[in-house]
């Protein structure tokens, strides 16, 4: 099976070029391989101490980040390499200061996993939630470099834990400890002969809660709010924008919102704004217009969202309207906001969470939307303390860094 993978792996590699002739992610996916090891020769020294940290994209880097700071703190010598499978976590943290070489992760191949890490020669390496690469955690092993799972989440229907997984379940034999989100992830584990796990939450509670101690004043966002009420939708998606048109156009005049797309593409955003009856304005605008003016601001920037939530009054949390997979929650949460999401969100089980504590409202249809965000901005009672459970769900989940920081210092896996 294990060649069979290889011989799969490489003919990707060969139809790669090809796909990205025709999408301009896959050209970004492609070309930016290419300056895998040019960065990594730039950057790094052959006498460096080297800590790895590998994560599949946005969101995962944003799991890693409260260990990467951890780890700079207890060991400033050594250099930091961020490595990404996907563009979107390439292109939008390729310049992030907590990094010292961020890089795009060569394919999966024996022959681009041996010089990565010839490269590199980690003395410890984390692999974030879910990224398992069969080669390269062959070659970790081979050469006994500790090698940690944060923020792990299994399933019952991935590969390890079938039949005929076994060549899989012989890649996690690498790990030399897990660290997984939940307890059904630890039994899972178990149950195929793994021990060495710890149940420690996830790491993303660590990172959001952090953001209420840094500074999130917006001024542009004070000028746009003033003391209205405001209804963030954050990293939204056509489909997310279709469930909310109605109720933007028919919400009362006082009721202001402010629509981030997760895709910055300036005939998506336009076609919604033609499909809105109030006004609205661009964050690229703010400049030239007067905020006070307008009842929709529409965000065509990213890295703002985080501080835009703290003005919200309430939330509506992008991408479990379709298929693309549920943007951050956590985001909101910290800052005691309710939340609004749409109906797909299976795979997901911080939304399962807090939707069973009831600090979160999932939809299927606009008239369910309609209900539920009329009801958050009639009943203040009732937003506060949906916005309070949400708070609190943040709160009571923090640590899970701590925990690898002790580990860390424990075992003493880095010189």
């Amino acid at each position: 099976m294990h060649a069979l993978y290889n011989i799969t792996v490489s003919l990707t590699k060969a139809v790669l070029p090809i796909t990205g002739a025709f999408s301009p992610k896959m050209k970004l996916f492609v070309e930016g391989r290419k300056e895998t090891f040019p960065i990594l020769h730039q950057k790094l020294n052959k006498t460096d101490k080297v800590i790895w940290f590998h994560m599949a994209s946005l969101g995962e880097f944003e799991q890693g980040l409260p260990i990467i700071e951890t780890v700079k703190t207890l060991f400033p010598e050594h250099r930091i390499v961020v490595s990404f499978f996907s563009p979107s976590g390439y292109e939008n943290k390729k310049d992030t200061p907590v990094a010292d070489a961020v890089v795009y992760l060569p394919l999966d191949t024996p022959k681009n996993s041996k010089r990565f890490i010839d490269v590199m020669k980690p003395e410890i390496v984390f692999f974030i939630k879910y990224e398992f690469w069969p080669n390269y955690l062959r070659e970790l092993k081979n050469r006994n470099i500790p090698t940690l799972l944060i923020s792990g989440g299994f399933r019952k229907d991935q590969l390890f834990f079938r039949s005929y997984g076994g060549w899989m379940r012989r890649s996690l034999e690498t790990f030399e400890h897990f660290f997984v989100q939940n307890p059904e992830s630890a039994e899972l584990l178990q149950s195929i002969g793994f021990k060495n796990v710890t149940v420690n939450g996830d790491t993303r509670f660590d990172r959001v809660s952090r953001q209420l101690e840094q500074d999130n004043k917006l001024e542009y966002i004070e000028k746009f709010k003033k003391e209205q009420l405001c209804i963030v939708a954050g990293s939204t998606w056509p489909e997310d924008e279709a469930l909310l048109e109605d109720h933007i156009n028919s919400a009362p005049e006082e009721i202001k919102f402010i629509v981030a797309p997760h895709q910055i593409h300036e005939e998506k955003i336009e076609n919604f704004r033609r499909r809105l009856n109030k006004t609205s304005v661009l964050y690229s605008e703010k400049e030239s217009k007067d905020l006070a003016d307008f009842q929709i601001l529409v965000i065509d920037n990213i890295g703002l969202l985080g501080r835009i939530y703290s003005y919200a009054d309430i939330a509506y949390v992008g991408g479990a309207a379709g298929k693309t997979g549920l943007h951050n929650i956590l985001e909101p949460a910290t800052f005691g906001v309710p939340i609004v999401i749409g109906k797909n969100f299976e795979h997901f089980p911080e939304a399962k969470k807090l939707q069973n504590l009831a600090g979160l409202y999932s939809v299927a249809t606009k008239e369910e939307l309609s209900e539920i965000l009329t009801r958050l901005t009639e009943d203040e009672k009732f937003r506060k303390r949906i916005g309070m459970i949400a708070g609190h769900f943040i709160n009571s989940n923090t640590g899970a860094t701590n925990s690898v920081n002790d580990y860390l210092l424990g075992n003493h896996k880095i010189s």
